[in-house]
């Protein structure tokens, strides 16, 4: 499922994707597809991981000379097309660009899924993160975790999330199962209308994605009480870590990646990895997605495909110890 929130000039990113034409072959190593690429983002036009396709698609564009588009097949919760992938090519020309959740929650919180991750895909990369924070309305009373810990221990606090079953969801029941604190959760559709109610002071406090909640911390709307990254945040530095307040064992960070279907050919996925990497840390996108609030980030096949069996475990182990189901 999609991890919601970045708020993204979208309009100018897609032309700017749409526009630009291809430029020669920079360098390109021989096992890279020689055909038309397609990136699938099974999600609509103008969201994030849509715009972070077009982005990466117009690089490839550059550095690779071919053409290079964005597929949205929308629908099933991202399902419709992951599967569609996976019964793509198997040549490299068909990719798939998807959030965390898809891979490490969906399997373990849906049932009779077409596809299994592990079985039918190769993981090629990590492309980019993108922190989240805990922040509370002002009339809770909630300044800091030390505060959210004691009133969630005094009485019921709520939260709201993007949803039943996303990864803010679970990582506020993770934080409950390791503190203690009654909290409970108010699931909205997206992060917009949950950021409301917080303003509006009808709910607690928002697990979020940092880019949703930025201005309103600026703003001095919201109470800023944790990151639930390993690290702060340039952007709002001076809110502590989980770690840092005193909560070890969460790390939660919004991420985006690259898959291929599982019978491409290892040299071509590891062809593909490279070109990936290099267009990934060209300074013009770097900076256009960390101005977003996105930090680029690229692993290996291996420690990509680690980092998805990892975090799986995880999630499904939070699913399973608080009961949760899809309504």
């Amino acid at each position: 499922m999609q991890v919601r929130g970045l708020t993204i000039l979208a309009s100018a990113m897609l032309a700017i994707a749409l526009t630009a034409a291809p430029a020669a072959a920079q360098d390109v190593p021989a096992a890279f597809p020689k055909k038309p690429l397609t990136l699938v983002v099974p999600f609509t036009a103008g969201g994030p991981v849509d715009v972070l396709g077009r982005l990466l698609a117009q690089a490839y564009q550059e550095r690779t000379g071919q053409p290079a588009t964005v597929e949205n097949k929308t629908g099933g919760a991202g399902n419709i097309g992951i599967d569609a992938v996976r019964k793509g090519p198997a040549d490299g020309t068909n990719m798939l660009l998807i959030p965390a959740g898809n891979l490490t929650i969906n399997p373990t919180l849906m049932k009779n899924l077409a596809f299994d991750v592990e079985r039918d895909f190769t993981a090629v990369t990590l492309l980019a993160t993108a922190p989240n924070i805990i922040v509370a309305s002002h009339k809770s009373g909630i300044t800091d975790l030390a505060s959210l810990i004691a009133k969630g221990k005094s009485r019921e606090v709520t939260y709201g999330s993007p949803g039943v079953g996303s990864q803010l969801h679970l990582a506020m029941e993770l934080l409950r199962v390791k503190t203690g604190a009654n909290l409970i959760h108010v699931p909205y559709k997206g992060s917009s209308q949950a950021l409301n109610d917080v303003l509006g002071d009808h709910v607690d406090l928002l697990a979020t994605n940092l880019t949703a909640a930025l201005a309103a911390i600026q703003a001095g709307t919201v109470v800023p009480v944790a990151m639930t990254t390993a690290q702060r945040s340039a952007l709002v530095p001076q809110v502590p870590t989980l770690a840092e307040a005193g909560v070890t064992g969460i790390d939660v960070t919004s991420w985006y990646g690259l898959l291929v279907p599982k019978a491409v050919p290892e040299a071509v996925t590891q062809a593909i990895f490279d070109v990936t990497r290099e267009t990934m840390a060209t300074p013009a996108l770097r900076s256009k997605l960390e101005a977003q609030g996105l930090t680029v980030m690229t692993e290996p096949p291996a420690v990509f495909s680690e980092r998805i069996r990892r975090e799986t475990a995880l999630w499904a182990d939070v699913i399973k110890q608080r009961n949760i189901q899809l309504q």
